[in-house]
């Protein structure tokens, strides 16, 4: 495996300094904090987090100002924004860059006082919006559109825009044509582990990690451990938020594991001890377009993968012979596809093995942390030049 990235740049890199900001996530968030920030420090680059944590403190290199994250949705889009806002101001960065589309008013004011300002764009927002439970359904359309209009409106202004995937820069590129795709992939050494896990010493079990909802098929999944013979006794574990008490009066959550929400240290434990991902996202817009992070980590901890049988994944993954598609609304098809990998111990062991060679050589953070470095000092040198 090549060294880390970050290990072979700081030695060219000047001690520029970055502040990141968020007042979403929290500042430990694994691509805030253990990707983005924590490398760029390893690198050489004076770098602070301003967002939701306990208290004041440096991590790894890294020195995180606290601010308090408000329950309300009107407090912390107002008062939990303000107060990031006077944070960054008084650090005076060389590189603004945030996380959440509630700080565009506060990425603004920083541009209009000279700063550079990147926006890192996690997620297709106006998308999201068409399935967000808290809006009226009759309303959503309406706010979608607005949210998109405002987004490309002040993107126009950034110095530049992070994206997670080819979709949402190629929607964004219009408005600001500085646009960096840097894909949110794992580091795969944490992912295997000392030592890669010996396929016989896995539990017969599949697992799926991350947030639970209907349409990211927390459903079907469970309902499809119901048609997996008696005799194959398998488990289904779950790492996630809340498990909504509907889907515990499946028969099949006599099956399930539910671990409640995991560190990310535990959930590549919870990967490394199973032999089975599960990605059966249903096919709305903003999933069939999304390069979700769980893909790859499925892979890189050395998983064969059931996932759904979108156009954008089956390109992703042609000629890696490391997936099973499937229909991700039938019940049927992912039982199917579960009992098959769950049942044929060498080919899955051979699956997995594809999957994270090609995590190791090519879908890891290893690879996107130069496009974040060069960008930084694109736009540092472009304002001392001017």
């Amino acid at each position: 495996m090549a060294p880390p990235m970050e290990n072979r740049v700081h030695q060219s890199m000047p001690a520029l300094k970055v502040v990141h900001l968020t007042s979403v996530h929290s500042a430990m968030d694994p691509r805030i904090f253990k990707k983005e920030c924590r490398s760029l420090a390893r690198a050489g680059f004076d770098v602070t987090i301003v967002g939701p944590h306990p208290e004041d403190t440096v991590e790894e290199q890294v020195r995180i100002l606290s601010v308090k994250k408000h329950r309300s949705r009107v407090a912390r889009m107002t008062r939990t924004v303000w107060s990031v806002f006077q944070a960054a101001r008084q650090l005076d960065a060389d590189v603004y860059h945030f996380h959440d589309p509630e700080l565009i008013p506060a990425a603004l004011l920083l541009r209009g006082i000279g700063k550079n300002v990147v926006y890192d764009v996690h997620e297709d927002y106006p998308k999201d919006i068409l399935f967000k439970a808290y809006l009226p359904r009759w309303s959503r359309p309406l706010v979608s559109r607005i949210a998109e209009h405002i987004e490309k409106a002040a993107c126009r202004h950034f110095s530049a825009l992070v994206s997670v995937t080819p979709f949402i820069a190629e929607r964004l590129k219009a408005a600001n044509s500085r646009t960096a795709i840097v894909y949110n992939y794992p580091y795969p050494e944490e992912l295997i582990g000392k030592a890669p896990t010996r396929w016989k010493d896995r539990g017969v079990s599949a697992t799926y990690v991350g947030t639970i909802t209907p349409q990211r098929g927390i459903v079907e999944i469970v309902r499809a451990m119901e048609l997996l013979p008696s005799s194959l006794d398998a488990v289904l574990e779950i790492a996630g938020d809340s498990m909504p008490e509907q889907i515990k009066r499946f028969e099949g959550w006599s099956r399930v594991r539910f671990h409640g929400p995991l560190n990310q240290t535990d959930t590549y434990g919870l990967l490394r001890g199973a032999r089975v991902g599960l990605l059966c996202e249903h096919p709305i817009p903003t999933f069939v377009e999304s390069m979700p992070v769980k893909l790859f980590e499925y892979m890189g901890a050395g998983l064969p993968v059931i996932v759904s049988d979108f156009p954008l994944w089956r390109a992703l993954l042609d000629g890696l012979d490391c997936a099973i598609f499937v229909d991700p609304l039938s019940v049927r098809e992912v039982a199917r596809a579960m009992d098959y990998l769950l049942t044929h111990d060498q080919e899955a062991e051979r699956m997995g093995r594809r999957g994270q060679a090609a995590v190791i050589e090519r879908w890891n953070w290893n690879t996107e942390l130069p496009k974040l470095v060069d960008l930084y000092t694109e736009l540092v040198s472009a304002r001392c030049a001017g």
